[in-house]
């Protein structure tokens, strides 16, 4: 791409879909607010072959503005909105999967929608077309893969208005998938997100050419108001940082195009472009359609609610949100997390750093991030080591941790770097895993690996975990990168029934003799290998410390492991561990 901050979407154009395939189903269609169809087509188009046993289907859900065109086919195809992501040896692998992208009911790209005719009156629907929801799309889409011989999915996938459909598909046809990859999306929209959908309707309903909703035997259409509804929706599509980092440099120094738009500015001649180019392969009443369906979308306002709306399913869960999305808000994202969690559902989130706003689950370089992820989600756990760091054998902390865990338990782990405590105690038979982690090549590393993995800050505490949730709760080598290691004590012996924390022990007899002697900030092996001024430690606690704050938690000690592991040995509690061990591994609870 020849803009870093162009989205894959931007390449598309109303050329005719070389590879577009229609199936016509011709039993009347009853909508779920409570219009009906004679008949529907379906528009779609379909990737790489479907194995002997049908188990290596992928379905990819578009956006408002997508349609079946996902990728090319071959080289002489036009480019895909999504090309980025699927293709051959890409994350959604055309060369081992079976890709499906249907275009949704009430588009204008192959499907039925209200450009259709209607056999009643023999000329387009209109205005009079059915509403349609999200679930209507999905209940034709399950339409689709019966004729295409697909009982059940591998995965399911879509931004926005796809990642509406792919939850759809997750609660409405559990039984038909494996897992769901939500992006970018939410449970429903956010009053300031509808409201813009809003004007962009009053914009083409209110252009005189609209004609209520009946133009298309006039000589004229409602471009004008099109093009506006599609410049404001590409102001949503990015972030403030975004559009300064792609407009401030030529601010003054607009693309020289022909438009009736305000091109003053370069941010106007770019929204004029793309406005313009949107009216050359879109329906105004399809944008009304879909952009109303996207508004009735709705999963539930409050927590009780969404925990109800996910009951159904069953498969396992990738969401990820943007840091500067303000469209799909990442807050909206971890409500996602949160009622799956609830419902101890396997889920892995990540909240991408990324200044490209709404448009990152588009832009090739946020594509690039999230796309191990995504192969991650849909396909098996890689075989060894995550990326092309090497699998080395447990840390003698985490060999000590792993013994003290019983096969079948439920483990969370706080800070669970690559995932490999947790894939050991996979290994031993524990039952239900989850890891928590900040850092993006960890997050990656860990569901490489076939775990769950949230991205949360644990000095928020942990509010998306219940009472009593684990069986185990493990902090390891992370208690003195937090800020407020008593709230979180607090969150980790509500959560889990035990917890196991290990963490060094500042207070050792090395790192006293460096101040002492020498008067300057310890320096040694593991966690204290740090420089003063760039250490990730926040916090210097000695044994002695930590046992004080846990004995004012009410917490109860059950069993301390002090290690020396510089010299790889056990100190004995009546060795004085606060000044010979380096590191300590409590297991603790308020219980007694």
């Amino acid at each position: 791409m020849t803009d870093p901050f162009d989205s894959t979407d931007a390449v598309r154009s109303g050329s005719p879909l070389r590879h577009l395939q229609t199936v016509a189903f011709d039993a009347p269609f009853k909508m779920r607010l409570g219009g009906e169809l004679p008949g529907v087509v379906c528009g779609y188009e379909t990737y790489g072959a479907l194995n002997t046993d049908a188990s290596n289907a992928v379905l990819v859900c578009h956006a408002i503005s997508g349609d079946s065109h996902v990728a090319r086919h071959d080289a002489e195809d036009d480019l895909g909105w999504w090309d980025a992501l699927v293709g051959p040896g890409k994350a959604i692998d055309t060369d081992t999967h079976f890709v499906i992208c249907a275009n949704v009911l009430g588009g204008c790209r192959g499907s039925t929608g209200p450009g259709s005719i209607d056999p009643k009156t023999g000329g387009p629907y209109g205005p009079s077309f059915p509403d349609v929801t999200v679930e209507d799309m999905v209940d034709v889409q399950a339409m689709l893969l019966d004729h295409l011989g697909v009982t059940k999915l591998a995965a399911v996938i879509g931004g926005s208005l796809g990642g509406h459909q792919a939850m759809a598909w997750a609660t409405r046809y559990p039984q038909r998938v494996g897992a769901c990859c939500a992006l970018a999306t939410s449970t429903r929209l956010t009053s300031q997100a509808l409201a813009f959908d809003v004007v962009a309707r009053n914009a083409i309903q209110s252009d005189p050419d609209f004609h209520a909703g009946q133009y298309y035997d006039k000589p004229t259409r409602p471009d004008t108001g099109l093009a506006i509804a599609r410049m404001l929706g590409h102001i949503t599509y990015l972030s403030s940082q975004g559009m300064s980092d792609r407009f401030d440099i030529d601010r003054n120094s607009p693309r020289q195009i022909d438009t009736d738009f305000e091109a003053k500015f370069s941010v106007g001649s770019y929204l004029a472009h793309q406005g313009q180019r949107f009216v050359g392969r879109f329906d105004a009443n399809s944008y009304v359609t879909l952009s109303m369906a996207m508004d009735l979308f709705d999963m539930g306002q409050t927590h009780e609610q969404r925990v109800e709306a996910f009951a159904p399913a069953t498969c396992e869960w990738l969401v990820v949100s943007f840091s500067s999305d303000w469209l799909f808000l990442p807050s909206q994202s971890r409500e996602v997390v949160a009622a799956l969690t609830a419902r101890d559902q396997a889920v892995t989130y990540t909240e991408l750093r990324t200044g490209s706003g709404h448009d990152g689950f588009l832009i090739e370089s946020d594509v690039d991030r999230f796309g191990a992820l995504v192969r991650a989600a849909i396909g098996p756990a890689e075989a060894g080591p995550p990326g092309d760091v090497e699998d080395e054998p447990l840390s003698l902390i985490d060999g000590r941790i792993v013994a003290l865990i019983q096969p079948g338990e439920s483990v969370l782990d706080l800070g669970c770097g690559d995932g490999r405590l947790l894939s050991a105690l996979r290994d031993r038979g524990a039952g239900r895993l989850c890891g928590v982690e900040v850092k993006e090549r960890a997050i990656v590393a860990t569901a490489q690996r076939g775990l769950p993995v949230l991205d949360y800050d644990l000095n928020k505490g942990l509010p998306e975990f219940s009472n009593d949730s684990f069986d185990v709760v493990v902090l390891s080598a992370t208690l003195q990168a937090i800020g407020r290691i008593d709230v979180l004590f607090d969150e980790m012996l509500r959560v889990g029934r035990r917890c196991v924390v290990s963490f060094a022990n500042f207070a050792y007899r090395d790192l006293r003799q460096m101040y002492a002697e020498h008067g300057r900030s310890p320096k040694a092996q593991g966690e204290y290998s740090y420089d003063w001024y760039d250490t990730p430690n926040r916090r210097f606690p000695s044994i002695a410390d930590v046992e004080d704050l846990l004995t004012a938690k009410g917490a109860t000690i059950h069993r301390g492991i002090y290690l020396d592991t510089q010299a790889g040995k056990v100190i004995a509690e009546d060795d004085d561990p606060n000044l010979n061990a380096d590191t300590a591994v409590l297991v603790i609870s308020r219980v007694g």
